[in-house]
């Protein structure tokens, strides 16, 4: 089961790598569009950090998608949530917890976005799936709370999505 967790992992991080690599030609002269900087995936919040994604769902491979569920579609987006403890020497360990959030377009629209908790030897992330139609900038608004801490951490970030 680690090993599917891994993979689930690595098949999100290559998606936002290609997402972010600039393949497009369609700068001067046939030549590669320099790719915008990425907006960052995590926040620090003291002693804990709130790492956070989102990507089109048919970019997973078929497997991973298999494995937890996910309708791979050119029209959903796959929110992924973890919450992590900073140990002294740098470290980082999965913590459990409780995350919710709610997605809306640039008009206004809300977003369905139910979270389910996914756990895999010691890790412990979450996942929700959202619909997309054409080309739209998700907000996502997430709240992350340690079950050992009272108290919630707060995250925003937005993504531009090309239906497809």
């Amino acid at each position: 089961m680690q090993r599917r967790a891994t993979l689930f992992l690595a098949s999100l991080l290559a998606s936002a790598l290609l997402a972010m690599a600039g393949c497009d030609t369609g700068g001067p002269g046939g030549q590669a569009r320099t790719a915008a900087p990425s907006e960052p995936t995590q926040q620090d919040f003291g002693d804990f950090q709130v790492h956070f994604n989102a990507v089109r769902t048919d970019e997973l491979t078929v497997a991973v998608a298999r494995a937890y569920g996910i309708e791979r579609s050119a029209n959903r987006v796959l929110l992924n949530v973890s919450l992590l403890r900073k140990g002294v020497d740098g470290r980082t360990t999965p913590v459990d917890g409780t995350v919710t959030a709610t997605a809306y377009n640039l008009n206004g629209q809300l977003k369905s976005l139910e979270m389910r908790r996914i756990t895999e030897g010691t890790a412990v992330y979450f996942i929700g799936e959202v619909g997309i139609s054409g080309t739209e900038i998700l907000v996502f608004d997430i709240d992350a709370t340690p079950l050992d801490r009272p108290g919630k951490y707060s995250v925003q970030f937005k993504r531009e999505f090309v239906a497809g």
